[in-house]
């Protein structure tokens, strides 16, 4: 089989200790060609391990992985020509320019000098940073720094590339700006791994879903098959006096399959059927003698199916990051 039939990514039975902590523990994953598989997970799940091992910086405790039909072991040197790896920290020399940054990556996989730096300036437009060529990295945004490092990332022009968290800690121009940049790059054929944080990073991005929690692959599919697991549309309704949540529970039950959800004068509940469930609900809560505040029908979102699978929100898990990095 050529490096060009198949899966983009094929990972079986993969297994990473460190000592007494499991950080993949059997995962199974596929990736085709031409598509970004987001990979989503609290911190500390794994995903980070999980690109390491790909991109040939980790070696495995057991179980197979290939991209592009390369064993990330056997036949690690050959798959290195054939990837880019971008992390969650730009990996870039401070002293040097942005034009010196991409021409000594470009030198290092054995371009030439006037190749490289041609290379460097092709990059270097596409990610709007012509005008800061000449200036040393460190005097860069954060943005800036990014956009550099994933140019990088580049240089070879690999056919996947592995992004690790890439836009944590952006401001919303530079997320945008990133992202573009990505949907690009797939149009062009690049497969891209995305291990991300931000469930509207996913929704956008991501063909293809895994999450991945305490080393193991606990869901994948497309965004809309994730929040189908949880059910279809659901009635949010804010109540005038939380006193009356038996009495709006009571009223709301014979719309759902299930018993709605309570919170703080919030109730949740699932519809059978979206035409005319707003409707109903409003008269079954008026013959109860309940008021209504607010009322919302709407369909799960990522960060509800995170939420359940992981026991709690992505916000809370980019908070956590957050504390351990100013730590």
């Amino acid at each position: 089989m050529s490096v060009t039939d198949g899966p983009a990514i094929e990972v079986r039975g993969l297994v990473k200790r460190f000592g007494e902590v499991c950080a993949l523990d059997g995962v199974d994953l596929t990736a085709r060609q031409g598509q970004v598989l987001g990979l989503l997970g609290p911190n500390g799940a794994g995903k980070t391990t999980l690109v390491r091992v790909l991109a040939t910086l980790l070696k495995p405790d057991a179980g197979t992985a290939r991209v592009l039909g390369l064993d990330v072991q056997r036949e690690a040197s050959a798959l290195r020509e054939r990837i880019g790896l971008a992390g969650q920290y730009a990996a870039v020399d401070e002293n040097l320019t942005g034009l010196e940054n991409l021409t000594m990556v470009g030198r290092l996989y054995g371009a030439g000098r006037s190749s490289a730096k041609a290379r460097g300036r092709e990059l270097l437009e596409r990610f709007d940073l012509v005008e800061a060529a000449g200036r040393p990295t460190k005097t860069y945004s954060g943005g800036m720094r990014r956009r550099l490092d994933l140019a990088a990332a580049l240089v070879a022009k690999p056919p996947v590339l592995f992004l690790d968290e890439p836009t944590t800690g952006l401001d919303p121009r530079s997320r945008l700006g990133l992202w573009g940049v990505i949907e690009g790059l797939v149009a062009e054929g690049t497969t891209v791994l995305l291990t991300t944080q931000y469930l509207d990073e996913a929704d956008r991005l991501a063909d293809a879903i895994a999450v991945i929690d305490h080393g193991r692959l606990i869901a994948e599919g497309t965004s809309d098959q994730l929040k189908d697991r949880l059910g279809g549309e659901r009635l949010e309704i804010r109540l005038d006096d939380p006193a009356d949540l038996d009495a709006a529970v009571s009223a709301l039950t014979p719309m759902s399959d299930e018993l709605p959800s309570t919170e703080a004068g919030l109730v949740r509940v699932g519809v059978r059927e979206r035409r005319g469930a707003i409707v109903e609900a409003v008269r079954r809560l008026s013959e109860a003698g309940v008021g209504v505040d607010d009322l919302t029908l709407r369909r799960p979102t990522l960060d509800d199916v995170f939420l359940a699978l992981t026991g709690h929100a992505a916000e809370e898990a980019r908070e956590e990051q957050e504390r351990e990095r100013a730590a």
